[in-house]
């Protein structure tokens, strides 16, 4: 009886309300959009507009040409009373962002919202009021649409980074290199978010993969197979077909609401991608578990705050790795994150190659080969060595066993200052970090694929692993026949021929002919930046010149894509500072001699 007097008195009240607003129609009386009734009564049009001005307008934020007025309708949780019953509190004037969304009480603390929205490069006003209202970007040939707060992990499960096309650039490059060795290839994209990766893979290499792509969410589930149906591409098991009836689908995805953990645990495939939000280490010990021989694991760290060593404490709890901040800090953290791979690999009775490391500004991308047996677990697990550090010069070098740390760096720092100099970095990767033959084809990849927003990185990738200048790149299929990865010359699948898995020990088509890797032939660990060791009061020669120099002196010189002024280079950094300090010239001399020059010319023009 209480329930049904209840729900009589709710529906008077309703009956109530609607009819006490068609009076206010029929009368002419208009409420404020912005304040509950309560608060303020309809009233005339003359009356309701001094209101706005005089308490909405007055008081406003505003952002590309957007004004944000104040807003005291009950959009935010009540504020607690003096008893502490939020029930006896009262609402909070408020404003809303118009790009996340986001309710944020005080003008200034609004305006400041809106300057990281803009140092983010967050400048569309996305927010209508409706989750409907979605936005449609598209990259790579695939159309995919986004959610208004795409942008903000905190706010939208279905995140996107727009900044992060190159390192998608990279992965697809990297997979269209291993479907040319096999086909079909069996791809998972563990974390989908709006499945931009796995359409683009589908969409562009067709009948060679196999994509899968998971997500944990619902929101990102259902995003997925929209932008599925928004690409022409046929969900695996879905009953909806694509858009345009007449139109045939151009491919078939998997979508899987699954834990990432779970399916690496349940089916094995042939090449992972991993891209969570943060750290990657929490999912290796899963990829390892069932990815086939000879696949491919790439994993993208974004933690950038943990691998810069920004912030030491976190490093050691992710990698179990102490770091400090040096000059060469982002080849550090790959090699951080190579480490924290090849334990994992270890764990499983399994070794690896890596094919790539890349770290930019925004991420940490590294793609390794998975090589299967104890033999290839115990070869990785030696290249885990700690590093040598000099705070004082920065000279580094990796430890070898049976070696004293001060005996070990090639400086005399240790001799010439007190205290200790030196400091043990690490555990970290130490063998190389690139793989000439498989950029090679990788390039050839964005060649044809017309991605030409990469195929500058990829070049300075090629010159970095051989550490040359000067490299002929040719994209023929003549030069891109054979590649040599981990002492096994590679095969890849000709033009008409079928495609076959590899196996090791196998004498078949692919086969494989075991030969002895040069270690003369790798590129030297770490680089040195020429502004960080120039010399105070000299002009220093133009870093193209430095590198001539080196080259004559019988050094091994490249540029680096880890730093615009960085040079990797086989000369310690003595020999270094020697040739730098070779060629450079004194300021005053340069001035002295500008002026010389000056005056000389002048005398010239005043003689008869």
């Amino acid at each position: 009886i209480a329930i049904r007097s209840l729900f009589s008195m709710n529906k008077i009240e309703k009956c109530e309300n609607v009819s006490q607003r068609k009076v206010d129609k029929v009368s002419g009386r208009k409420s404020c959009p912005l304040c509950p009734e309560e608060k303020f009564k309809a009233c005339y049009s003359h009356k309701l507009r001094r209101h706005l001005q005089n308490l909405h307008w007055k008081v406003f934020a505003e952002f590309e040409g957007f004004r944000m007025c104040i807003c005291h309708l009950p959009c935010r949780n009540l504020k607690p009373g003096i008893s502490g019953d939020q029930a006896s509190g009262r609402h909070v004037a408020h404003y809303h962002c118009v790009v996340c969304s986001v309710t944020i009480a005080r003008k200034t603390d609004m305006i400041s919202h809106l300057k990281r929205h803009v140092n983010k490069g967050e400048t569309e006003a996305s927010y209508s009021g409706s989750l409907d209202a979605y936005e449609i970007m598209k990259e790579l040939g695939t159309n995919v649409q986004l959610l208004p707060n795409y942008s903000t992990p905190q706010k939208s499960d279905t995140y996107f980074n727009r900044k992060m096309k190159t390192n998608r650039q990279l992965v697809f490059c990297s997979l269209a290199v291993l479907a040319e060795e096999r086909n079909p290839l069996e791809c998972l994209d563990a974390f989908g978010a709006t499945g931009i990766m796995g359409l683009q893979w589908a969409k562009h290499l067709r009948n060679s993969v196999k994509v899968t792509i998971t997500d944990i969410s619902d929101t990102c589930v259902k995003m997925i197979k929209e932008n599925c149906e928004l690409n022409n591409i046929r969900v695996d098991g879905g009953s909806r077909p694509p858009r345009g009836n007449d139109a045939q689908p151009i491919a078939t995805v998997e979508v899987v609401k699954m834990d990432a953990n779970v399916i690496m645990h349940l089916r094995p495939f042939d090449y992972i991608h991993l891209d969570p939000f943060g750290t990657a280490v929490n999912y290796l010990d899963a990829a390892f578990r069932n990815v086939r021989n000879m696949g491919i694991i790439s994993v993208t760290s974004t933690d950038t705050g943990s691998l810069y060593a920004k912030s030491p404490n976190v490093t050691q709890r992710h990698y179990s790795c102490h770091i400090v901040r040096t000059e060469y800090y982002k080849e550090l953290a790959a090699r951080m994150v190579l480490a924290s791979v090849a334990r994992a690999a270890a764990r499983c009775n399994k070794g690896m190659e890596v094919l790539l490391a890349v770290a930019l500004e925004h991420f940490v991308l590294v793609v390794v080969r998975v090589l299967r047996g104890p033999t290839q677990a115990d070869e990785s697990a030696k290249k885990l060595r700690k590093l040598v550090h000099c705070q004082w010069c920065e000279e580094r070098v990796f430890l070898k066993l049976g070696n004293m740390v001060d005996d070990t760096l090639p400086c005399n720092c240790h001799g010439s200052l007190p205290g200790k100099t030196a400091v043990l970095l690490g555990p970290l990767w130490s063998g190389p970090l690139f793989n000439t033959g498989f950029l090679r084809r990788m390039l050839s990849a964005a060649v044809q694929h017309s991605m030409d927003d990469i195929q500058p990185l990829v070049k300075t990738l090629i010159c970095e692993s051989e550490c040359t200048t000067l490299k002929s790149l040719v994209h023929g299929s003549s030069a891109l026949t054979n590649q040599v990865e981990c002492g096994v010359v590679i095969k890849t699948l000709q033009e008409g021929g079928e495609a076959g898995k590899r196996k090791l020990g196998e004498e078949s088509g692919n086969v494989l002919k075991k030969i002895k890797p040069d270690a003369s032939l790798e590129h030297p660990p770490f680089y040195y930046s020429i502004h960080r060791h120039s010399i105070r009061g000299m002009n220093m020669p133009k870093l193209n010149k430095f590198l001539q120099y080196l080259t004559e002196a019988g050094f091994r010189v490249s540029r680096t894509h880890f730093d615009p002024t960085g040079v990797r280079t086989d000369a310690s950094l003595q020999q270094f500072k020697s040739v730098l300090t070779k060629y450079s010239v004194h300021t005053c001399t340069t001035s002295t001699t500008t002026h010389t020059h000056t005056q000389t010319s002048v005398s010239t023009e005043s003689t008869p």
